[in-house]
């Protein structure tokens, strides 16, 4: 057997050991971007940071691929995954392209800056460069139905947004005022990665709307929309 596969290798032209083709790694991002539960699975540093370096090292490899599918989630996970994307990339002198396949939005669009270029679906939805957060108020609920709520707490603010309790103006602007500081942070990492390819007005691009991928193009958040063949 050892003599025949000997055989059989020998017939192979040595060319193709001298000069293997160049390889293109391909790293699949797909989910919502947050902490890892007992409940749930998502994107984060610590559960992809090997599938990363797995990616930089494949033999012969001439550049990654993010296939991005994400609408998003946690600001943080999302800036850690891109930011070493990024740091492996320039170590490795390999380039890393994006590519945004049904959604690349919010965090998953802010892990799609770690590409030279994005590319897009003419389908696929981008942007969503915004801030947001959402709950519910149950305050009349429970004096209908004659329930008390009790919370003791030490600290002034440690109880705000209590969904339980009414609104109160202090509450909310404190909320406003850490969306603003962490959209400021979304807004900056675009510039800082898309810089003069940008087109749209700040105005337009950081407004939180979210396009298909053509009018991402016109906007500079993407470089083309093209139809992906894997």
């Amino acid at each position: 057997m050892l003599k025949k596969i000997q055989q059989l290798l020998a017939q192979i032209p040595l060319p193709m050991f001298q000069n293997p083709a160049p390889v293109v790694a391909i790293l699949p991002l797909e989910g919502v971007i947050g902490s890892t539960s007992r409940f749930s699975r998502a994107l984060n540093l610590a559960g992809l940071e090997e599938k990363i370096n797995q990616a930089f090292d494949v033999y012969n490899v001439k550049a990654v691929a993010l296939a991005v599918n994400s609408p998003g989630g946690s600001p943080v996970q999302s800036e850690l995954i891109m930011r070493r994307i990024q740091k492996i990339s320039e170590e490795k002198k390999i380039p890393v392209y994006a590519f945004a396949e049904d959604v690349a939005a919010s965090g998953g669009y802010l892990i799609s800056l770690a590409a030279e270029e994005i590319y897009a679906h003419e389908a696929s939805i981008v942007g969503s460069i915004g801030v947001i957060s959402a709950g519910f108020g149950f305050d009349k609920a429970i004096e209908k139905i004659g329930v008390d709520r009790r919370v003791y707490a030490a600290g002034d603010n440690k109880s705000i947004l209590d969904p339980f309790q009414p609104e109160k103006d202090k509450d909310i602007k404190l909320l406003k005022d850490m969306q603003k500081e962490i959209h400021e942070f979304f807004k900056n990492l675009v510039k800082e990665r898309r810089g003069e390819r940008l087109k749209g007005t700040q105005k337009v691009m950081f407004s939180g709307q979210f396009w298909a991928g053509k009018e991402a193009v016109k906007l500079g958040l993407e470089t083309v929309s093209a139809i992906f063949i894997r």
